[in-house]
């Protein structure tokens, strides 16, 4: 019986030297661990294509960051990204003084890929003409085209493009305005000074146009006494606005106090433009672009004029249309 107890003591003690070793060990392992944790911290070394190129703490992040570029690229018309070799992980201690290089690393990766764009081709006669973001602009191009019953819509497509080189893009308006055509419709005959019969047309400009002013009309487009009037005349008071008949960029601006006066000139594509003439202030300069109804000015009687009063040209290629036919 006596041995028995002495055998048990003995384990006992042996237990208990094991869990003293045991408890030694570990905390000698966490001072050890505390140790190296002031002095290191848990990294990532990141390798591409067995080339060193930094460190992150957080693949994970770093990981997620690459595959959202890979598809979602930096621009809302990217298709994908594609890249040949990702970059490789290793878990590694870096003493605390060391910089990880997060942006350094994503933007190695991303110059090591190739971007690939989708975006839409208006095409005239099989030739790509102009570019558009979204499907729907260049169908909302053909549907527009189609309206104004364009004489060379059958002609005119879009076709989707996937490439590497992402092309400027051109605003619906525009290209409707570019592309449009339409046979010119004659529209009555006037006789001139000598009584030679003259032949007025109406070409279908396919630009929307809005009364650039308000008052009365006093002078009409056509033949007079003296000579030939290549505009229409609308009088009001000094200081009235004058706004933007259509939309389209400034190509003329100039202070004078001869023949116009101050005048301003718009273009609007397609060889069409409006003039502006006899205005005491201007608010545009050359090169901007402004909107239908957009402030440019106000009626004066600047140059050859007897009295307050705008002076309103609508031009096609050069050639003098009566406003009439589609303002006022």
């Amino acid at each position: 019986m006596f041995i028995i107890l002495k055998s048990k003591k003995n384990v006992f003690i042996q237990v208990r030297n094991l869990v003293k070793i045991v408890l030694l060990l570990a905390i000698g392992l966490l001072i050890i661990a505390g140790l190296i944790s002031l002095v290191y911290k848990p990294t990532y070394s990141v390798t591409l294509n067995g080339e060193f190129v930094g460190y992150t703490t957080n693949k994970s992040k770093l990981q997620k960051r690459i595959n959202e570029y890979l598809d979602n690229g930096d621009n809302d018309n990217t298709a994908f990204v594609d890249i040949d070799v990702l970059p490789e992980y290793s878990l590694c201690l870096l003493k605390k003084e060391v910089e990880t290089n997060d942006d350094e690393i994503f933007n190695k990766i991303k110059s090591q890929g190739t971007t690939y764009y989708e975006y839409y081709a208006i095409v005239l006669d099989d030739e790509e003409k102009y570019y558009v973001s979204k499907k729907e602009e260049a169908e909302s191009i053909i549907d527009k085209l189609k309206e104004k019953k364009s004489s060379n819509i059958d002609k005119i497509a879009y076709t989707q493009v996937h490439s590497t080189e992402l092309k400027d893009f051109t605003e619906q308006d525009k290209v409707v305005t570019a592309l449009y055509k339409k046979k010119q419709t004659v529209y009555g005959t006037g006789k001139s000074a000598g009584g030679a019969t003259i032949t007025y047309s109406r070409p279908d400009l396919g630009i929307a146009f809005t009364n650039p002013t308000s008052g009365t009309i006093s002078s009409r487009f056509g033949l007079r006494s003296r000579g030939t009037h290549t505009g229409l005349d609308i009088c009001g008071p000094t200081g009235t606005p004058i706004r933007a008949a259509a939309s389209g960029t400034v190509s003329y601006v100039n202070y004078s106090n001869v023949s116009y006066g101050n005048c301003v000139k718009i273009s609007h594509g397609n060889g069409v433009e409006t003039l502006y003439a006899h205005m005491s202030n201007i608010y545009v300069t050359e090169g901007q672009y402004v909107g239908m109804g957009e402030l440019i000015g106000t009626m004066g009687s600047t140059g050859n004029s007897t009295g307050p009063h705008l002076h309103l040209e609508i031009r096609s290629n050069g050639s003098a249309l009566n406003p009439e036919y589609y303002i006022y």
